[in-house]
């Protein structure tokens, strides 16, 4: 009869990849593979450098390579293309027995930077084990005669090293008359195989029984396995050992020590002699590796620990015991042994994120789930019931909701402004003595909502914006910040409301007009530009309001006042009055640098006039304000000793010195009105002085009274040759009168010390409130604004000069009050002692 060794499934010389995970572990960043046993070296597992991310060169570059932990790796990483191969022979009962899943842990190296990541390969089992009996052969003895019909006598399976149905075993006898196999299956799910005596032996008829016991496994194809079964017929001794009992239980602690007494058992033989002399073995383990576990004394029957246990791995171990007598033949019997193993503290929890739902609302309500966990511990009883905790205790908590799983939900109320994201720990611990904990770190951002307004820095902005502007020009930047982010932080800017009107400036009559139409803000950066030029004259205070609006839904909004206060410019020449009388005379300003036009004034002086006797005073008003209102006057003409000079601030002409005939009948002056503005401006007029014998000048002062005026506009050429002849003749008249009449002479001097000392009358009005000012010839500051005049009256030496101003001040933020109609003001009028001489 021949015997069937076991066979090995041959593979061709491409290996499928059963399985391939390259995705990220969800916490610890582990990349697995799957590929079957027995892969031919060199077949790819997977490509590595590839699903770690790193481009085409760059794992040789920086020396991918891989490193084993604890175990022979049977796989490498191929320097050129960064994949992960098989190097040599991957057989899964080596590498994990029957232990499932079977998992290579690998680390793998990268350098230029050290970077370590975890690549977990599972070898997945294939169908390359047959069956196998502990021997070839098995020799059993029955007595004939003795041994009755029924009669049961246990066999040891075979084992298949591979896993799952590839290890499902079924058992076939070759053909017999005597004999028959019967497979029990017990309460634990074991399996115990008999051959059973279906009929008598005769030793006489056959002295040995040579019968063939295959076993086949459930793989596809299936591998078998056969054991020759060699039945001796034997005479006399018929009384098998018995034992006390059929099965021993015992528990071990998982952590008992090698070589620890385990249990003893017995077992008594009826018969005498030799034939009661026992010898105990062991049998039919259950897991097959419970051979290297368990070892027994062959005359004692003392069990006795030769292994390491663990209770992860193996649970319980179930041995068959036989006791064989010194008999011929010899008998045996049989029992069971079952060992429990024990669980001690040996495993730490372990945390698992199975669901996170990030990033959560601000206004999320209280009891959200966050997360999912589940925590389990491979120890069992107190050793693995787990309790856990989440860290910091707020604003999070754990729910749980069955064995082993728990929700991360909300307990407070979250701001993101405060804290925009939680590191957030679970802690988990199982009941052992010591215990041992273990945690998981989760990280959950918060997400923005809409529940901050837009905030200006400033409830009230001052800004000052120089007149004269070009459109367009930036006057100020305004920022509002809103601490969401994203949309609910991004702010527009527009001018919400504000205005002025009459009141905001010094002209009248413009009314109310809207901010919007002198000033914008930009939507996005909040830049307010000037829609046109500023003019200090018409607009000296706007205030209005800017909003800023997010972009969140809904809306929220801020305000802030700005005050706009406008600084004046040097944009406006003085301007030179009317002569005090309101009579007609043409008079023209320019700036600076350009010509001026001259406004042609005349006035009368005597000849013998003192130094510093007052002859005339020009009069001009500048419509700006401070500096840029401030007069000077300077003579241009002549320059050099002239009989005449003005003054710098006053604008009174007087004599320099006394006057002589050699001056002329007539003196032309060209003066200059200009400014303190930068750049200056000027405006200049032209004074023509007559000189005349001191009867003549009172009686043309005299006459200037009677009309009211200082000044007169010169007459053309011809008015002036007759004025000249009419001068020389009176001259002549008044020479004879004061020869021949006494008391002509004393009437002139009567007639010319009235017209030097009679009062003079000046009306000063203007269209605005006034306030009145007394300059002297130090000079003033001339404030002033459109439609406001101020006039100086000079008519002669001696006289005090008033001025009238209006105040150039802005008004107060806010509306201007109304202002009741006032009067225009009453004539003023003046006398003074004459007065001293002005210095040269």
């Amino acid at each position: 009869m021949g015997v069937c060794g076991p066979t090995r499934l041959r593979w061709g010389p491409v290996v499928r990849v059963l399985v391939l995970q390259a995705a990220w572990a969800l916490g610890g960043g582990q990349v697995r593979y799957s590929v079957p046993e027995e892969a031919k070296g060199g077949t790819v597992v997977g490509r590595l450098a590839q699903d770690l991310g790193l481009e085409a060169g760059e794992a040789e570059a920086r020396r991918l390579r891989l490193v084993a932990q604890g175990r022979r790796a049977s796989v490498e990483v191929s320097g050129a293309s960064g994949a992960l191969v098989v190097s040599s022979r991957l057989d899964r009962e080596e590498l994990c027995g029957k232990s499932a899943p079977c998992a290579l842990r690998l680390e793998v190296l990268l350098e230029r930077p050290l970077r370590v990541f975890h690549v977990e390969v599972e070898v997945t089992d294939i169908n390359d084990n047959a069956p196998l009996f502990p021997a070839a052969t098995k020799n059993l003895s029955i007595a004939e005669l003795t041994t009755l019909p029924g009669s049961r006598f246990p066999l040891e399976g075979a084992s298949d090293a591979d896993i799952g149905a590839n290890a499902q075993l079924s058992y076939t006898l070759s053909p017999s008359e005597h004999f028959a196999l019967d497979l029990q299956k017990t309460e634990d799910d074991t399996e115990s195989l008999f051959l059973v005596l279906t009929k008598g032996l005769d030793r006489e008829s056959l002295a040995e029984h040579r019968l063939v016991l295959t076993a086949r496994d459930g793989g596809r194809p299936s591998l078998t396995g056969t054991v020759e079964l060699v039945v001796s017929v034997l005479d006399a001794n018929d009384n098998a050992p018995q034992f006390n009992q059929s099965v021993y239980k015992v528990r071990l602690p998982e952590n008992t020590e090698m070589g620890t007494f385990v249990l003893r058992v017995n077992a008594t033989d009826l018969d005498e002699g030799s034939n009661r002399n026992i010898s105990y073995s062991l049998h039919s383990f259950f897991p097959q590796d419970g051979r290297d576990v368990f070892g027994i004394h062959k005359t004692s029957g003392e069990i006795y620990l030769r292994g390491s246990l663990d209770f992860e791995d193996v649970g319980v171990y179930r041995i068959q015991v036989d006791a064989k007598d010194m008999g011929n033949p010899p008998l045996s019997g049989h029992c069971k042994v079952v060992v429990e193993v024990l669980d001690v503290n040996d495993n730490a929890p372990e945390v698992w994120v199975t669901s996170l739902s990030v990033p959560v609302a601000e206004d999320a309500s209280v009891g959200t789930v966050v997360a999912l966990l589940s925590v389990s511990d491979r120890d069992s009883g107190a050793n693995g019931r787990v309790r856990c905790a989440v860290w910091p205790p707020s604003p999070f908590g754990l729910v749980a909701t069955f064995a082993g799983s728990y929700s991360l939900v909300l307990r407070e109320a979250l701001d993101r402004e405060r804290v925009s994201e939680y590191e957030v720990e679970v802690r988990a611990e199982d009941g052992g003595a010591p215990p041992l904990r273990a945690s998981r770190g989760l990280r959950v951002p918060v997400s923005d909502v809409n529940d901050n307004a837009p905030a200006f820095a400033q409830a009230v902005y001052t800004v000052l914006a120089r007149e004269n502007n070009a459109a367009g020009a930036e006057l100020a930047r305004l920022w509002a910040r809103d601490p969401d982010e994203a949309g609910n932080g991004r702010v527009s800017y527009s001018v919400a409301e504000g205005g002025a009107g009459a009141g905001s400036g010094s002209g009248s009559g413009s009314g109310w007009r809207p901010a919007s139409s002198y000033v914008s803000v930009d939507a996005e950066s909040g830049r307010l530009w000037a829609l046109q030029p500023l003019d200090y004259e018409e607009l000296q205070v706007l205030q209005f309001e800017v909003r800023a609006v997010d972009a969140g839904e809904p809306p929220l909004c801020g305000n802030a006042t700005v005050q706009l206060f406008v600084v004046d410019e040097n944009d406006n020449a003085p301007a030179l009055l009317p002569p005090a009388g309101g009579g007609p005379g043409p008079w023209a300003a320019g700036e600076a640098s350009s010509s001026a036009a001259a406004g042609s004034l005349w006035a009368w002086a005597a000849w013998g006039a003192p130094a510093g006797q007052v002859v005339a005073k020009i009069r001009a008003v500048d419509a700006d304000s401070g500096y840029n209102a401030w007069l000077r006057y300077e003579l241009w003409e002549p320059r050099g000793k002239g009989p005449f000079r003005v003054g710098l601030y006053s604008g009174e002409v007087s004599t320099a010195r006394a006057l002589e005939e050699a001056d002329g009948p007539r003196q032309r002056l060209l003066i200059v009105v200009r400014d303190h503005g930068e750049p200056s401006r000027s405006a200049t007029a032209t004074l023509s002085v007559s000189l005349v014998e001191g009867a003549e000048a009172a009686l043309a002062a005299a006459g200037a009274v009677s009309a009211g005026a200082g000044l007169r506009p010169a007459a053309g050429a011809e008015g002036g040759a007759a004025a000249a002849a009419a001068a020389s003749a009176t001259n002549v008249w008044l020479v004879v009168a004061i020869c021949a009449v006494s008391s002509l002479f004393l009437l002139a001097v009567v007639l010319y010390g009235a017209s030097r000392w009679a009062p003079r009358a000046a009306v000063l009005a203007g269209p605005g409130p006034a306030t009145l000012v007394c300059a002297s010839e130090v000079g003033s500051w001339s404030y002033s604004q459109r439609q406001s005049r101020s006039l100086c009256v000079a008519d002669g030496a001696g006289k005090s000069d008033l001025m009238v101003f209006s105040p150039n001040c802005p008004p107060p933020p806010g509306p201007a009050p109304k202002e009741p109609p006032q009067e225009p003001p009453a004539l003023l009028d003046t006398v003074s002692a004459t007065r001293p001489p002005l210095a040269p």
